[in-house]
This record gives structure tokens, sequence and C-alpha cells, in this order.
């Protein structure tokens, strides 16, 4: 735990739990939204093969999974946290430029 910890540059163990929650939570609402709005976008099983049906359900539920993840984690008062999370996570993607807008329109 002290490795993540210092990994994450988290202070208390509380904060961790806080954070694991948020994961949680976000991981489980978004494997449960993810039926229904493919459904409304009319991406299901019965009209797609399984081998293209997983994979649009995947990228299209990505990204609401990462807004909610900083919405979630806001909620829970770790959004300085989730954000820099976040952040890290669109420059691996070479989506940085995106993080650095949201930074300058919040910092405004």
């Amino acid at each position: 735990m002290n490795k993540l910890k210092e990994r994450w540059n988290v202070n208390s163990n509380w904060q961790l739990v806080i954070i694991f929650i948020v994961f949680a939570i976000t991981g489980s609402t978004a494997a449960y939204l993810s039926k229904p709005v493919t459904s409304a976008l009319g991406i299901t099983k019965e009209n797609l093969s399984l081998w293209l049906y997983w994979p649009f359900r995947l990228l299209i539920i990505f990204p609401v999974y990462q807004v909610m993840l900083v919405i979630i984690g806001a909620i829970f008062g770790q959004f300085a946290f989730f954000w820099e999370f976040e952040k890290k996570m669109l420059d691996r993607m070479k989506l940085g430029f995106i993080g650095k807008y949201v930074d300058s329109k919040i910092k405004k």
C-alpha cells in the first residue's frame, strides 16, 4: 500500500480507500450504463456480430467512463487526484491537448 500511496502521491490510507471506492463505483456504473447507451445508438448483439459488438461497446463506453471518473471523484472530494490521473491517461493516448485545454478553462 505504501508503494501505491507514494506512486499516486496520496497522503493517507483513508484517501486511498476513497480512491478505490470511486474506481469501483465508476466501473460498476459504466458497466451498467453501457448496454442502454449502445442500445440507444442501435448497437445490439442481434444486429452486429459479437466481433464488432464488443469493440464498439467498449469504444463507446470508454469516454463515458473517463468523464464519470472525474465527476464521481469530485463528488467524493478527490477532483485533483482524478483530474491529474485523467491528464496522464490523455497524455499516454496522445490526447494531452484536451487536458491542457480544459486546464486553461478551469484556471480562468
